[in-house]
């Protein structure tokens, strides 16, 4: 397993597929290497790219270092991009595209940037999440609620039925969503107030273009509008048929064209 040490000498441990330039994905709440939909992406783009997917600071085979920060995480991509060359391309799901953007906005040699809904959901036209979200996470790690933590983020936070967190409680998955529960809490911070970032966004140089699915929430269609608008010269791209939980066999072919156009 490789790894590569952050700035604070956190280990990151990340894999590395294919040929060419390189493609860094970062993922978003409780998904790593072991666990989510990213890395079905690696099959249909090594045979062009280098893909590169890491487990985000404290998931699955990386370290963690207190206290957290959102800046320590962007130097965890920093580390990862010279890693591979000292240059990359970034696509950045949900709260990783996020980081994602704090990363382009602090000026890392980011070559294009394509963010797929960043979940900027406050006063979108949907849910907002709660304002203390941060705090509540922290609270509920701290007593040794892992439970409860994933499901105030899957009820409280995306706005999901109150059903939908009983019964994934019930799967196998259930086990491997509590080991990163600690790590919501970094998301949060990450998320800010969940409102588009718009000087934030203003700041980023890099070749941006912001995605949702046509199929998805109101408020992350709304999300996507706004942020594409703030990045100078960023464009918005909607996909058919698609919702947050995006098929990468629809995504991977725009992904190609962005990073070769």
């Amino acid at each position: 397993m490789p790894i590569v040490k952050s700035k604070d000498g956190t280990t990151i441990a990340y894999t590395k597929t294919g040929n060419g330039q390189p493609i860094i994905v970062v993922d978003g709440a409780l998904c790593s290497r072991a666990f989510g939909p990213t890395h079905h992406l690696i099959p249909l783009l090594s045979d062009q790219y280098t893909v590169v997917v890491y487990d985000r600071r404290g998931r699955n085979e990386s370290g963690d270092t207190a206290p957290y920060s959102v800046d320590r995480e962007v130097e965890d991509l920093d580390a990862l991009i010279s890693e591979v060359g000292g240059a990359a391309f970034v696509v950045g799901f949900s709260s990783g595209a996020a980081l994602a953007l704090h990363a382009a906005a602090r000026g890392l040699n980011i070559k294009k940037l394509m963010l797929y809904e960043p979940p900027y959901v406050k006063n979108m036209g949907g849910h907002n999440p709660p304002a203390d979200a941060e705090a509540r996470f922290k609270q509920f790690v701290a007593t040794g609620k892992r439970g409860e933590a994933v499901k105030f983020f899957m009820k409280d936070l995306v706005g999901l039925p109150a059903i939908f967190p009983v019964i994934m409680s019930l799967t196998p998955a259930w086990k491997k969503l509590k080991a990163v529960a600690h790590t919501l809490s970094y998301d949060a911070a990450t998320m800010g107030d969940f409102s588009v970032p718009v000087q934030l966004a203003a700041s980023v140089t890099v070749p941006t273009t912001v995605v949702a699915g046509e199929k998805t929430a109101v408020s992350l269609i709304n999300a996507v509008k706004k942020l594409a608008a703030s990045v100078p010269d960023a464009k918005a791209l909607f996909l058919k048929g698609q919702s947050h939980n995006v098929s990468m066999k629809v995504l991977a072919p725009e992904l190609i064209k962005y990073f070769k156009s």
